[in-house]
């Protein structure tokens, strides 16, 4: 099969300087694998911009099709499961990191990696979530499963204007949830209430720079999605038997805090990693956000782009200046 194609295409100069730009490649230059895969719609994430900037942390490998996410028909398959036409959805593994991934219009990847999407999900709805959106959906799921339940208080989102950030917001508000939306944009805050945020803060209003071990109890739970202080204020001011998820690490990867949290209130920091989440897992969840899940307000926090528009989305992203979802629409 020699079918043509167009992907982002990220090079590594001699001066250490990393380009992007569109080429036209063919299916014979993708990694062998079992399903091939024409890609509709993809979504940008932060990796996806560490990974198109050159970032060796995420890829290892120049030059390099980035795109964490991908969606659209299976064209080949060696999987009895999987036949040409179906609507599939690709997100984590190894896809746009080392893999080429969904900014460019076709994939070829092992049939592990691939859910086939339920009937009621389309393609595009599938990336308006992406990765951004299911590690908001497990981030729901792990509150629940830790007793966090509709009606026992207030439920922080730091990071609320993000990709992760404001899906969390509106899936929460979507299950009864009372939730407060933090940000550092005053511009947004009518975006966050029309998504359903019950009360929007200004960042600083939860970032306590005292050091001091505990804070006054607040929180239910907390979706945190920025990492560093934020997520220790936070754990701080967490409730008695509450619990945290933290899923991103963009202000900081670390925590510099004392044990109180947990030791005296029964705080529970829960770790959410969508990347190598179970297949069945993946199943479930898709399957959640095409039924109980299902979020009207969908397409109030997606732009879809195309691929030339990248690069102006990819330096949004990482100065912060994104706000909800970002999909991209491949022209076939």
């Amino acid at each position: 099969m020699s079918t043509q194609f167009r992907a982002l295409w990220v090079e590594e100069k001699q001066d250490g300087v990393f380009t992007r730009s569109i080429v036209t490649r063919t299916v014979e230059d993708l990694p062998p694998g079992d399903v091939l895969i024409r890609v509709q719609f993809s979504s940008l994430n932060y990796k996806d911009a560490l990974s198109a900037t050159g970032n060796k942390g995420v890829t290892r490998k120049y030059p390099h099709t980035p795109g964490i996410d991908a969606a659209g028909l299976v064209v080949e398959s060696s999987a009895p499961h999987l036949q040409p036409g179906d609507p599939v959805v690709v997100i984590g593994h190894d896809l746009g990191m080392n893999t080429p991934g969904g900014f460019g219009q076709f994939i070829r990847v092992p049939a592990g990696w691939v859910v086939k999407l339920p009937a009621a999900l389309s393609p595009a709805e599938s990336m308006a979530i992406g990765t951004a959106g299911f590690t908001a959906g497990m981030s729901v799921e792990a509150l629940q499963a830790h007793g966090v339940a509709p009606g026992a208080g207030e439920v922080l989102v730091t990071g609320a204007t993000g990709g992760v950030g404001s899906v969390a917001v509106a899936l929460l508000a979507r299950l009864g949830y009372t939730v407060v939306a933090a940000t550092g944009k005053e511009d947004s805050h009518d975006f966050l209430r029309d998504l359903g945020a019950a009360a929007v803060v200004n960042r600083s209003e939860v970032d306590d720079p005292s050091g001091r071990p505990l804070l006054k109890e607040r929180w239910a739970g907390v979706v945190d999605t920025v990492g560093g202080n934020l997520l220790v204020t936070a754990l701080k001011t967490t409730r008695y038997g509450g619990a945290v998820t933290a899923c991103g690490n963009v202000a900081s990867p670390k925590i510099e805090m004392t044990v109180f949290p947990f030791i005296l209130r029964g705080v529970k920091l829960l770790g959410i990693d969508s990347v190598n989440c179970a297949l069945a897992d993946r199943q479930r969840l898709w399957a959640k956000f095409a039924d109980e899940w299902r979020l009207p307000l969908l397409t109030q926090m997606v732009r879809r782009v195309g691929l030339e528009d990248l690069d102006h989305e990819i330096n949004l992203i990482l100065h912060g200046g994104q706000v909800g979802r970002i999909v991209v629409a491949h022209k076939l």
